[in-house]
């Protein structure tokens, strides 16, 4: 089976968001973690690859998205997509815009990019250049102030503008509104006139629809955007939708390691048993921190939450003290360490985990090299089948933190038919 479009993802749950999307499209879709091995060939129409590029520096981001680019043309991928978050969580240095602009060198001198960050299923909306979350700007949500990437000017083509030297434009709602062709048209326009980047305005899932019609047949394009513009590009694919399979006989486990807003709220709502992670203790000792969590996961019965979930506040005060980027180790490694001991020693084979850099600590300690997904749990969220490195079937569920509701932890290990 031929690769029809390949995805590369700038985080796991991001990679996740995708294939969640394509698949309730009917289209057989899979994660591969980390930059592919071309030996190992893929069997999904759609091949998402999932980076830890996000946040990266920027070399780093540049040079592993463009392997992985070679990667997926020499599988015969026609179009690429650059997948980045639906709020476009980035910094003026980066990294969508240098990344960007490296796969456009891989893709010719002439070659383009469009796309948007808007996924109104997500409430993720664009117009006149300004990202929406629900009813409020981007820079009025609580985005603003994340601890990684605040993203506080909602104008994404400024935003853009400033992570590259190629010009950059955007394609209004007005356009968008008057079908694919003059879309197509207005477009070329911006290419004729050296514009190397255009963002599409969308408020509906038809938005996205009529963008995906006008790049139809545009070889020397980079579709980029968040999973909304991906699910509409892959539509024309679209089958009946796959049977689901069973999960893994095996306790749940749920990891947080999120300071998102939602999931705070969905860390709250839990009515499971929970333990909580200290942060000053991981400094001081961080095995008996780790040793201390497994043990409560072996005492709780089926489905505790470890979580180092917290305020803002407390976020900044740690932050302060330690680092960010200590901090952040800290607790990616403590919750990447917990999940294999739990697997290993616990009996565990069903993990929930919020957050995307948590997610990719504990995908990569687990030794998980591809995710196919078995069925979708929220917007956005799936629960996917996975090996780890020693052969054990794994059912994962792999969340943005922005993502599910405020049950999310309750209600997502429900079997619905």
């Amino acid at each position: 089976m031929s690769v029809e479009l390949g995805v590369i993802a700038d985080d796991l749950t991001g990679a996740c968001d995708v294939a969640a999307g394509v698949h309730g499209l009917g289209v057989e879709a899979e994660v591969r973690l980390g930059v592919p091995d071309a030996k190992a060939r893929p069997r999904g129409r759609v091949v998402i690859v999932a980076l830890k590029s996000r946040t990266a520096p920027v070399a780093e981001a540049v040079r592993d998205s463009v392997e992985s680019a070679r990667v997926l043309r020499a599988w015969g991928a026609g179009r690429l997509y650059l997948k980045y978050c639906s709020t476009f969580d980035s910094t003026d240095e980066g990294n969508i815009g240098p990344v960007a602009d490296a796969l456009l060198d891989v893709l010719g001198e002439d070659a383009a990019s469009a796309g948007t960050p808007a996924t109104p299923a997500a409430a993720r909306t664009m117009h006149r250049g300004h990202l929406f979350v629900g009813d409020r700007l981007l820079s009025e949500s609580s985005l603003a102030h994340h601890p990684l990437t605040p993203m506080r000017d909602p104008d994404i083509v400024r935003v853009l503008a400033r992570q590259t030297p190629r010009p950059v434009a955007g394609i209004p709602l007005e356009t968008l509104h008057t079908g694919p062709a003059p879309v197509a048209r207005r477009l070329a326009e911006l290419r004729a006139q050296g514009v190397r980047h255009v963002l599409f305005d969308a408020v509906e899932d038809d938005d996205l629809d009529v963008a995906a019609a006008a790049v139809a047949g545009l070889d020397d394009l980079l579709l980029t955007g968040a999973a909304g513009f991906a699910t509409a590009l892959a539509r024309p694919l679209a089958t009946e939708t796959p049977d689901r399979a069973p999960p893994p006989e095996g306790a749940g486990l749920i990891l947080s390691g999120s300071g998102s807003e939602r999931t705070r709220a969905q860390v709250a709502a839990y009515r499971g048993p929970a333990h909580r992670i200290d942060v000053p203790a991981l400094v001081s000792d961080a095995a008996a921190v780790v040793a201390a969590a497994v043990a409560f996961i072996g005492r709780a019965g089926d489905t505790p939450l470890i979580t180092a979930t917290a305020e803002p506040e407390e976020v900044e005060r740690l932050q302060a003290r330690w680092g960010r980027d200590r901090t952040a180790a800290l607790v990616e490694d403590a919750l990447a360490r917990i999940a294999v001991a739990a697997v290993g020693e616990v009996g565990v084979r069903r993990v929930l985990v919020a957050g995307g850099e948590t997610s990719g600590a504990v995908a990569a300690a687990l030794g998980v090299a591809v995710l196919r997904v078995r069925r979708v749990a929220a917007p956005g969220v799936a629960w996917t089948t996975a090996t780890d490195r020693a052969g054990r079937a794994l059912d994962l569920c792999l969340k943005s933190g922005n993502f599910g509701g405020t049950d999310f932890f309750d209600d997502a290990w429900e079997e619905r038919g």
